[in-house]
């Protein structure tokens, strides 16, 4: 019989596609992701000679390529089974060339989700490796490499070492810089408004809000109140009055299901609803796509090809689903799903949505297989996937309009009638209210009236989440690139996370500043959004990617000379504290260093003490009583509290202390925040008063 080679990226999938493919004719093997690339430690492009890149093998790589060509000359066959995207499709080319594979032959194959009937299939089906793709992968990793190896060293000599730019992280970093500048300058405005508390024939009261008021016409005028002055009048006006219902509308509204999960859509939800970093979304679902070990079935892809821009599904798996659905919920539940790509945007038609790849292999089935988080993010995409297939939910809607004498007053309800999708997409947010039995021209007395002062809010600062929305929204990078963005502005320092907001620092600030004043295009929107179009024009075989590079690089090159010789060293300023030196009496400074900030001497370089900054609390550690609780970082930027005192005193916990004892069981109390609610509980979990009570904020 013959042998065959399967060559993929990692040894997680290779195991799951073995399982299918056996052991007897097929030897599956990893290159553990990229097996070429750029040297690290030169430019490695030739730019005097049309750029052309300098691959080298990877560092470390060695092992692996001298397993995978030994295994390659015993093959009959080689097949090349890398991720169905720009990225796979560049590993494959350079696998091709390190195993001497003849470019005339079909060995690339790719498949949508690790099942033995998608692996099966495409091992009939192979193809030529498409060097349109694998161009505009060379282009990005040309572009961005010019960029990076360029400006970072301006900034180490400038600002710091340990810096860095980049075509995506730094109009990322400038969005959130932006969006503070936003915070900064916005002027709060006043408003009010006027709430009445009316209770209907059925005794029960809705909540009328005022709207507007009535002209000599009888029409009505939508009106804002803009200061208590204008409140007062309007309250005044009511005083001893009754109000009389004008009209009363019923409709039937229809709320449809949202569409399946592309790569920034489950980075988006799953960040809001299930509080996971990009990072952490993108990891796990690489684990549910590249196979789990499932109690009686062996290693089994969960979900399809997670980096994808397509909401498209395929017919297959709308039919399977269509079984599924009206065999566990009914005919009436199901509704047919019609693949529209989006206007005016390149999609991956090739691909699909990310969707379960085995639609019978429910969450509830699941839950004692996977990890929690596992566990977590496939219901979010089983329950996201199988609801876009199902009916809409239906809602009987209410308005009702009251006045009291010109001014008008509105109440809004809505009640379920049909449940539809919302009976298995548990993420989506219902709000029912039933408004209490009114008669159109009859008076009904008003029980309470309330008038409140608000101010408009500044615009909120960005997520992770909405961080990527608006990434998407203005076509800069792709959904892959967004989580590795996020995460290296993060370690870069140039931005901070706290209770889930990105915050601008004054690093990121000063890096910012320095790339608008010498660098506009790279940190310009429109800029890079038309970059990746440019780098769609050469998958689709439009554009060459070398002159994409040739147009590019001229005037980049001159920013660097001038920023060379114009730009001056820029000294961050030194805070000085009230700490001091235990070595030398002087006092220590907030220093800015590669792993973010800390205490050194004044005197330095005369004197070298340093030490971390420890940020407290205003709280004794509980355990030991003598040291100041802390905030520290898990290896992750985790927060977690822990002594200041360590290692001598080990107390950690994961909720902040808040310096009160329990009066059941004398432990320790802790804030406790989840999404709803903020409270004071009991550190020991056996304690009534642990528990968590569910409260809004």
């Amino acid at each position: 019989m013959a042998k065959n080679l399967v060559v993929v990226e990692s040894p997680a999938k290779a195991k799951t596609i073995e399982k299918f493919l056996g052991k007897k004719n097929y030897t599956v093997k990893a290159s553990v992701g990229h097996i070429r690339d750029l040297p690290k430690s030169k430019l490695g492009i030739d730019v005097e000679n049309n750029f052309e890149p300098q691959y080298i093998t990877i560092r470390g790589k060695g092992d692996i390529v001298s397993e995978l060509k030994k295994e390659a000359k015993k093959a009959d066959k080689i097949f090349l089974a890398t991720d169905p995207d720009r990225e796979g499709e560049a590993i494959s080319w350079h696998l091709a060339n390190l195993l001497k594979i003849d470019d005339d032959k079909a060995y690339r194959i790719e498949f949508n989700e690790i099942t033995k009937e998608a692996v099966t299939k495409a091992i009939k089906n192979p193809r030529k490796i498409n060097m349109d793709i694998v161009d505009a992968q060379q282009a990005r990793r040309v572009i961005d490499r010019l960029v990076g190896y360029q400006i970072s060293p301006i900034l180490w000599s400038k600002v710091r070492k340990g810096l860095s730019a980049g075509r995506v992280q730094s109009v990322a970093t400038r969005i959130i810089r932006d969006r503070e500048t936003e915070i900064n300058a916005f002027e709060p405005e006043e408003y009010w408004n006027i709430e009445l508390d009316v209770k209907g024939d059925d005794k029960k009261t809705a909540k009328f809000k005022y709207y507007g008021h009535k002209n000599a016409d009888e029409k009505v005028r939508k009106k804002e109140l803009k200061n208590k002055e204008e409140t007062d009048k309007i309250l005044s006006s009511m005083e001893n009055r009754d109000i009389i219902i004008d009209s009363i509308e019923m409709k039937e509204r229809k709320r449809s299901a949202p569409k399946p999960f592309t790569t920034s859509l489950l980075q988006q939800e799953a960040g809001s609803k299930i509080s996971f970093p990009t990072k952490k979304t993108m990891s796990i679902a690489q684990q549910l796509y590249e196979g789990v070990d499932i109690k009686g079935s062996g290693t089994l892809g969960l979900i399809t090809y997670i980096r994808t821009d397509s909401q498209r599904i395929s017919e297959e798996a709308q039919e399977n689903t269509k079984e599924f659905i009206i065999n566990n919920y009914g005919d009436k539940y199901f509704k047919k799903y019609v693949n529209n790509a989006s206007k005016g945007k390149k999609i991956q038609d090739a691909h699909e949505c990310i969707r379960p790849t085995y639609i019978n292999m429910t969450p509830d089935s699941l839950k004692d297989l996977l990890s929690r988080d596992q566990h977590k993010l496939y219901k979010m995409i089983w329950e996201r996937f199988v609801s876009c297939l199902m009916s809409d939910a239906k809602f009987d809607s209410q308005n009702i309009q009251g006045s009291v004498s010109d001014n008008v007053f509105k109440a809004t309800g809505s009640v379920m009638k049909f449940d539809g999708f919302l009976k298995v997409y548990s993420y989506a947010k219902t709000e029912e209210v039933e408004l209490p039995k009114f008669e159109i021209a009859k008076e009904y007395v008003i029980k309470n009236t309330n008038g409140t002062q608000h101010f408009t809010q500044p615009p909120a600062r960005y997520t992770e989440s909405t961080l990527v929305k608006i990434l998407e929204e203005k076509g800069i990078g792709r959904p892959s690139t967004y989580a590795p963005t996020i995460a290296t502005i993060l370690a870069r320092g140039y931005i901070q996370k706290k209770d889930n907001a990105l915050y601008i620092t004054e690093l990121g600030d000063i890096v910012t500043t320095i790339m608008e004043e010498n660098f506009s295009n790279i940190v310009d929107i429109d800029f890079t959004a038309e970059m990746e179009m440019q780098l769609d024009m050469v998958e689709e075989g439009n554009e060459k990617w070398k002159d994409i590079v040739a147009r590019f690089y001229p005037n980049f090159a001159e920013s660097i000379r001038i920023a060379e010789e114009t730009l001056e060293k820029i000294q961050m300023e030194v805070e000085e504290t009230d700490e001091i030196c235990e070595v030398c009496g002087s006092n220590m400074v907030i220093r800015h260093g590669r792993f973010g900030k800390f205490m050194a001497c004044k005197t330095y370089p005369e004197c070298k003490n340093t030490k971390p900054i420890l940020e407290r609390i205003g709280v004794k550690c509980p355990l030991c009583k003598d040291g100041d609780a802390i905030v520290r970082k898990t290896k992750k930027g985790r927060d977690f509290f822990g002594c200041s005192r360590f290692p001598e005193c080990k107390f950690v916990s994961w909720n902040r202390p808040t310096g009160n004892t329990c009066d059941l069981c004398d432990s320790y109390m802790v804030e406790k925040i989840t999404k709803n609610s903020k409270q004071e509980l009991c550190s020991n979990k056996e304690c009534e008063n642990s528990k968590v009570k569910k409260t809004n904020n």
